[in-house]
């Protein structure tokens, strides 16, 4: 039996569980510059605080607790610590030239944390969507204008994907997106990938409704989200980050009357305070999350920014023995997408 099949059956079996926010966990360990650096750039001529992802090369041992904390707390998919480490990102630190080496670190981190786990636990290569906009121009006065190009993020989201799946992972995840056209890169990077022979697993694809508008920053709803990378054909399409479960409840519900596929949806703890941090307790987010459960919306169900394995934990409990989301017969109409989606045969 693979290890894909493994999470199709168990998918089928129960609503799974994502892990939680890799980034408020090393916060809460509050490294310092030394500690990012570590003695191998000690000499780094650029600040590195704050580059998470250098930590799976400086400090695998924190990363490696922060994946077994969070599978005690019932994660059944770890993701990397890898959400910056594409070369685009990497080159506000000088580190772009690591982008390989922090994908395969992190993966492998990953995998022996799930491995180490006394139950089947999945590893997902996390792709973030970088620090650049390929739809959108950074000058106003210059609408053509691009600091990135859809060659650029695909080179830079090749090398990520790549250096994940030598690192061994379960299931690529496409995160956070803010510009599908950015997640476009990244799936033909992937596509690549398999025509050249390369045993790539399953996609993860997940969106960003950046406020309460119910659009992503470049103003698609989820259902033209959905329509724009469907043909993918991922294994979980959902929302993330931005909002908290309360927001996103009606986007997540919007996307499930819509995909084809399994749902998921990892929201933050509430929405940021005045100082940037997370207010929602664990039984708040669960509490909500166990509703869209029993609502039938979801399969898969986590944490982003703010979520600790207590979350995660909380989760866990709030829809155990629920039924996972029927997937639907896979829908027969021509869909296009723009900033909205429209479908052939329905009404105006």
């Amino acid at each position: 039996m693979t290890m894909t099949h493994d999470i199709a059956q168990a998918a089928a079996d129960r609503i799974l569980i994502l892990d939680g926010a890799m980034g408020t966990m090393i916060q809460a360990r509050k490294p310092d510059e030394a500690a990012y650096r570590g003695t191998r750039f000690a000499d780094h001529k650029r600040d590195v605080g704050g580059n998470n992802e250098l930590l799976s090369l400086t400090q695998p041992e924190m990363i490696r607790e922060i994946h077994a904390a969070f599978i005690d707390a019932g994660a059944d998919i770890l993701c990397t610590n890898t959400f910056g480490a594409t070369a685009i990102a990497q080159a506000d630190y000088g580190m772009a030239d690591l982008a390989h080496e922090m994908n395969l670190a992190s993966a492998r981190l990953a995998r022996q944390a799930a491995e180490a786990a006394d139950r089947p636990v999945w590893v997902a290569g996390a792709i973030g969507p970088t620090n650049q906009t390929a739809s959108i121009s950074p000058d106003v006065n210059d609408p053509g204008m691009r600091r990135v190009t859809f060659d650029d993020l695909a080179d830079a989201y090749g090398t990520a994907a790549r250096a994940l799946i030598e690192g061994g992972v379960d299931l690529i995840l496409i995160e956070t997106i803010f510009d599908t056209l950015n997640a476009k890169a990244a799936i033909y990077a992937v596509e690549t990938l398999r025509d050249e022979g390369l045993p790539v697993p399953p996609l993860m694809i997940s969106g960003t409704i950046t406020d309460r508008s119910g659009r992503t920053l470049t103003g698609q709803t989820p259902e033209a989200f959905w329509t724009s990378v469907a043909h993918a054909r991922p294994m979980f399409v959902g929302l993330n980050c931005a909002l908290g479960a309360a927001e996103m409840r009606a986007h997540v519900r919007t996307l499930s009357q819509t995909a084809d596929t399994r749902i998921s949806a990892y929201p933050n703890a509430g929405l940021p305070n005045e100082m940037g941090g997370y207010d929602e307790t664990p039984e708040q987010t669960a509490r909500h999350l166990g509703e869209w459960a029993d609502a039938g919306l979801v399969n898969l169900v986590g944490g982003c920014c703010g979520t600790t394995p207590d979350h995660i934990a909380a989760i866990a409990d709030a829809v155990r023995g629920k039924a996972p989301r029927k997937v639907p017969a896979t829908v027969q109409r021509m869909r296009l997408s723009g900033l909205e989606m429209f479908e052939a045969g329905s009404a105006a």
